[in-house]
């Protein structure tokens, strides 16, 4: 059984973001994966210090933070996925905030010992796992993707925690109503996505 971890960064309950990630949960736990959703809302993380302290240690296992909090959790559940779905919405032209504050504590995965000019990623020689993208915007999709960095944030976040991006979507024009719904069309993208995170789709 694939078991897949899906990391959301949006700020609101039953947002569009929210309601990709509920389609794609649904479409893969009917493909009999296991799904792990987290809201990144609702999990205090801390902002990483920058001593570089979890980054001196060798080995692919990712480094131990001097923090103690719940991205000790979050660590536990990346290594024993198969899989990922990260998302956030666009705000301000990238990921939300909620999302760069866990995303820098990934730093963990990097080796960078004081004497080496740039990290390296702990991960680059094991097996690569399956990440898909997905993010929401008020402007066009094809402009979300082309002119904003939360695309390109998302799939830095994959490749630090030794997954390989498989597919992304960017559902767009979602700001002309308060409570946009996906569409039937919409959740199909969402749906074919998701499935390529299972093995032989």
């Amino acid at each position: 059984m694939s078991r897949i971890l899906a990391i959301n960064g949006s700020y609101r309950n039953n947002g569009v973001t929210d309601q990709i990630v509920d389609v794609m949960a649904a479409a893969l736990q009917a493909a009999g994966a296991e799904v792990d959703s987290i809201h990144l809302r609702s999990f205090p993380v801390e902002f990483c210090l920058n001593c570089r302290q979890c980054t001196q240690q060798p080995g692919s296992a990712p480094g131990q933070c001097v923090l103690q909090d719940t991205m000790q959790e979050l660590i536990r559940k990346i290594e024993n996925s198969d899989g990922f779905i990260f998302a956030s919405p666009v705000n301000f032209g990238t990921v939300t905030a909620v999302y760069k504050r866990f995303m820098e504590r990934l730093v963990v995965y990097a080796f960078w010992p004081w004497n080496m000019d740039s990290p390296q990623y702990r991960k680059v020689d094991e097996p690569k796992k399956k990440a898909v993208l997905v993010s929401s915007c008020a402007a066009p999709g094809i402009a979300g993707r082309l002119f904003f960095k939360a695309n390109k944030q998302l799939r830095m976040t994959a490749k630090t925690v030794g997954a390989d991006t498989v597919g992304s979507l960017v559902i767009g024009s979602v700001a002309g109503e308060q409570h946009h719904c996906l569409s039937e069309r919409e959740q199909a993208r969402v749906r074919a996505l998701a499935m390529r995170l299972i093995p032989g789709c």
